[in-house]
């Protein structure tokens, strides 16, 4: 089974987030998203989740 690398991680999950509306993914501080400053590029909301891990 592979290992894990830290910077893959990184690159992958690190200020990741998905649009709760329309799925899609953007990259943004998290404290801009806790306060609402940042919006989907698609359809303007400003709700997101963290991306999963799978």
């Amino acid at each position: 089974m592979a290992t894990k690398l830290p910077a893959t991680q990184a690159r992958l999950f690190k200020n990741i987030f998905v649009c709760k509306h329309c799925k899609s993914k953007i990259r943004a501080d998290p404290r801009k998203i806790l306060e609402k400053k940042v919006r989907c590029r698609k359809c303007l909301k400003k709700c997101f989740r963290p991306i999963r891990k799978k």
